[in-house]
C-alpha cells in the first residue's frame, strides 16, 4: 500500500483489496468480448450465492446504489399506488421522495432519530390499507441503525402476504446477513463500494421470481425489459448489445465476489460484528454514546457516535487523519454537526493482518483522550 495513503475507515467506500484494483487495470476490452462475457455471467451466478437465493435475477448496471430506488419505482410500482416506507434516517427521507417523484402514495412509518420503527407499529400500519409494497433500509447509513428485515418480512407474509418486501441493502450486502429465499424478500438494491469491495459505479438490485412476474405483467418501458434480456443473455454466455456495461468495474466485481465467495457466509458476517463489538466497546469504554439507541440495533458495518461534550467535528476528525485514518462526519439532517461515523466492512475485517481496525482505535481513542474522554 501507499505509504502516503490514509485508511479509508468510511461507510463507504471501503478499502478495496489489491486483486481487485489489478483486475481493473487491463487494457481496453470490448463489452462483447469471448474473454469477458463468460465473466459477466458467472458475475450474474455468483451474486445469487450473495444474497442466499437460487432464482432471483440479478441486475447490474452503471450507476449508485441509490440508482436502484428509481429501478423500484419506475418497473414495480405504478403511479398512484401505495408503498409503506420504513424511515431509520436519511435515506429513508430519499427513498420516499424518490417514489413520490414518480407519483407514489407514500405511508411513512418513521422511527425516532437512533431507532428503529417496532414490529407492532408495522402491524398496525399494514393494516391500514393494501399496499403494493414496503421498504426497509436495511442498515441507514446516516444512523447506523439495523432493521431486523427477517422479522418484519414474516410480519408482512402474515398480514399482506401481496405486498412485494423491498429492501435497501446498500450499507448491509456483503457485512449482514440476508437469505432473499429463506426469509421471503422480492428485492434486495446495493452498490459497489461498501462490504462488496469494489470501487463505486456498480449499481446491483437482485430481483424475486414473484417481483419479475409483477414487472413482466405492466406495462414497461422497452428499456427495462432490455436490461433483463441483457442480463439473460450474458449469464447464457451468450453477450448482447443494449448499453456498454463498465468493463472494468465488473472485471473487480468477480473478483471481490470470488473472494468473498471462497469462504462460508457465515463466517463473514461473524466477523464483522466481532470487529464492530471491538471498536464499539473501545468507544463506550470512553464514556461516548452511539447514535442507534442500543445496541442491538445497531449495525456491524459501521459505528455512529455522539461526538462528546464540547467536541466538534474540527476537533476530531482533522487529527485522526493525521494519524493515517479517513473517517466520516454526520449525514442526518437533524443531527449532522453533533456525531461522526466509521466504517468497517471488507478486508478492513476480514483480513485482520491488515491492521486497519488496531489502527483505527489507536488513532481514535488517542485522539479523543486528548480531547478530555477518560
Amino acid at each position: 500500500m501507499n505509504s502516503k495513503h490514509k485508511l479509508c475507515m468510511i461507510p463507504g467506500p471501503v478499502e478495496f483489496h489489491e486483486d481487485v484494483l489489478t483486475s481493473m487495470s487491463t487494457l481496453a476490452t470490448s463489452h462483447v468480448s469471448p474473454s469477458f462475457i463468460p465473466i459477466f455471467g458467472e458475475v450474474i451466478e455468483l451474486l445469487r450465492k450473495i444474497f442466499c437465493t437460487e432464482k432471483s435475477q440479478p441486475f447490474v448496471v452503471s450507476g449508485s446504489g441509490t440508482l436502484g430506488w428509481d429501478m423500484v419505482a419506475s418497473n414495480l410500482i405504478e403511479s398512484d399506488e401505495d408503498v409503506l416506507v420504513l424511515n431509520t434516517g436519511y435515506f429513508g427521507d430519499s427513498f420516499a421522495d424518490c417514489l413520490q417523484t414518480y407519483g407514489v402514495k407514500v405511508t411513512q412509518v418513521k422511527a425516532d432519530i437512533g431507532d428503529r420503527p417496532s414490529l407492532e407499529e408495522i402491524r398496525q400500519a399494514l393494516t391500514t390499507k393494501k399496499f403494493k409494497a414496503i421498504t426497509i433500509t436495511h442498515v441507514d447509513t446516516s444512523t447506523g441503525v439495523l432493521s431486523d428485515i427477517k422479522a418484519i418480512s414474516n410480519l408482512v407474509q402474515q398480514i399482506s402476504p401481496e405486498t412485494l418486501v423491498i429492501v435497501d441493502g446498500v450499507c448491509s450486502v456483503g457485512s449482514e446477513e440476508i437469505r432473499m429465499d429463506e426469509w421471503n424478500i422480492d428485492i434486495v438494491l446495493t452498490a459497489s463500494q461498501k462490504a462488496l469491495g469494489v470501487p463505486p459505479g456498480l449499481c446491483i438490485l437482485i430481483a424475486s421470481e414473484r417481483a419479475m412476474n409483477v414487472f413482466h405483467n405492466r406495462e414497461t418501458p422497452i428499456k427495462s425489459y432490455y436490461a433483463s434480456w441483457l442480463m439473460n443473455s450474458y449469464e447464457s454466455r451468450k453477450g448482447m448489445y443494449f448499453a456498454t456495461p463498465p468493463v472494468q468495474l465488473i472485471l473487480a466485481l468477480h473478483t471481490s465476489l470470488k473472494q468473498i465467495n471462497s469462504r462460508p457466509l457465515e463466517l463473514r458476517f461473524q466477523q464483522h460484528k466481532e470487529v464492530s463489538n471491538r471498536i464499539k466497546n473501545s468507544l463506550e469504554e470512553l464514556g461516548l454514546k452511539f447514535v442507534p439507541k442500543h445496541r442491538e440495533i445497531a449495525a456491524n458495518g459501521m459505528t455512529a457516535v455522539y461526538y462528546p461534550e464540547g467536541v466538534k467535528a474540527t476537533d476530531l476528525i482533522p487529527k485522526v487523519a493525521e494519524q493515517g485514518v479517513v473517517i466520516a462526519g454526520g449525514l442526518h439532517k437533524v443531527i449532522g454537526p453533533k456525531y461522526f461515523r466509521v466504517g468497517h466492512m471488507g478486508i478492513s475485517v476480514t483480513e485482520p493482518e491488515r491492521k486497519h481496525v488496531e489502527k483505527t482505535i489507536e488513532a481514535l481513542r488517542g485522539n479523543l483522550k486528548d480531547l478530555g474522554c477518560k
